[in-house]
């Protein structure tokens, strides 16, 4: 007696990304088991490491895969998700890089006082967790006047008045290298570099390996160890898909010169709060630019330039 044929679904685990295997597991006993689980355990802070709080959010294609419809169903899901949670209108904006256009960063240390105003509009501006740790995308390392020994600088002066007399101050963030280690470190390549120079993260898609922090020589990135402290009150609802939007445990998240911002024709938030003008953000392509002024005419240099890493973000003397 002959038995019915079924249908069996096979996936090569060598060729095949860790999303593939679990669609191709979806149709199975095994799959529904598995995603049951998942979705059990979806949201809870001792559920494991990653936050999921869907299966679709975890079958989702990393980003430049998705077809312009995936992307508005995505984005369509994360406001309706970010809008219940935080009580508020938020909306998750794919604004696409300007055609020409290659953002660059410019710092005057002669200007800059250490006041760290830089550091908190840029938690404000980008919903970075508020505590347990706070984080923060820059550093403001403190010298001595006339050396630039990063091993004996100080990153947690604490006076009662800035600037201290015989300190100037550098303050270090992600550089958005041409040449970028961390993208090359990357196994799963849930980072890469834009059109416009800005190196981006696709939370949903990174797995919290880290390679890509080990692989950066300037600190530029910060990993979730827990569920990110975001109080609605405090909440940006102005965000980016590959930006500002809120991040999930067990990812990591870097400066993106505030790409809800910056594609929009506005200046980063760290840039507008300096009290000082020691900040200078713009289009290098643009002639008339001022950081295209400052790189020809004024004595730049950027960080370890020796490692070849080719940084768009550059530092000088006014």
């Amino acid at each position: 007696m002959s038995k019915d044929k079924k249908t069996v679904t096979t996936v090569n685990p060598r060729t095949a990304s860790r999303r593939k295997f679990m669609k191709g597991l979806a149709g199975t006993a095994i799959g529904a088991t598995l995603a049951g689980k998942a979705m059990a355990s979806a949201g809870s802070k001792k559920s494991g490491f990653l936050t999921i709080n869907s299966l679709e959010e975890y079958l989702q294609k990393n980003y430049r895969e998705m077809t312009k419809e995936e992307k508005a169903q995505v984005l369509a899901r994360m406001e309706k998700e970010y809008s219940e949670r935080y009580g508020k209108d938020v909306k998750v904006k794919d604004t696409e890089p300007i055609d020409g256009v290659k953002f660059t960063y410019a710092l005057d240390l002669n200007r800059c006082i250490g006041c760290r105003r830089c550091v908190y509009a840029c938690v404000d501006e980008n919903n970075q967790s508020r505590e347990n740790p706070q984080v923060q995308y820059i550093k403001v390392l403190q010298f001595e006047n006339g050396t630039m020994d990063f091993e004996e600088s100080n990153r947690y002066y604490n006076p009662e008045q800035v600037p201290e007399e015989g300190k100037y101050y550098m303050p270090v963030q992600c550089q958005h290298c041409e040449k970028a280690p961390c993208v090359k470190a990357c196994p799963i390549k849930a980072t890469w570099t834009e059109d416009d120079g800005i190196v981006v993260v696709d939370y949903n898609w990174c797995i919290g390996c880290r390679y890509c922090m080990a692989a950066c020589p300037y600190e530029g990135r910060s990993f979730n160890w827990g569920d990110p402290h975001l109080p609605a009150e405090e909440m940006n609802p102005n965000t980016h898909y590959l930006g500002n939007r809120p991040r999930m445990r067990g990812v990591v998240e870097k400066c993106t010169f505030c790409i809800q911002r910056s594609r929009e024709g506005r200046y980063p938030a760290c840039v507008e709060i300096c009290p000082v003008g020691a900040r200078k953000f713009g289009d290098m392509n643009d002639p008339t630019s001022e950081v295209r002024y400052i790189f020809e005419h004024k004595r730049v240099f950027r960080i370890k330039e020796d490692l070849l890493t080719e940084p768009k973000f550059f530092y000088f003397f006014g």
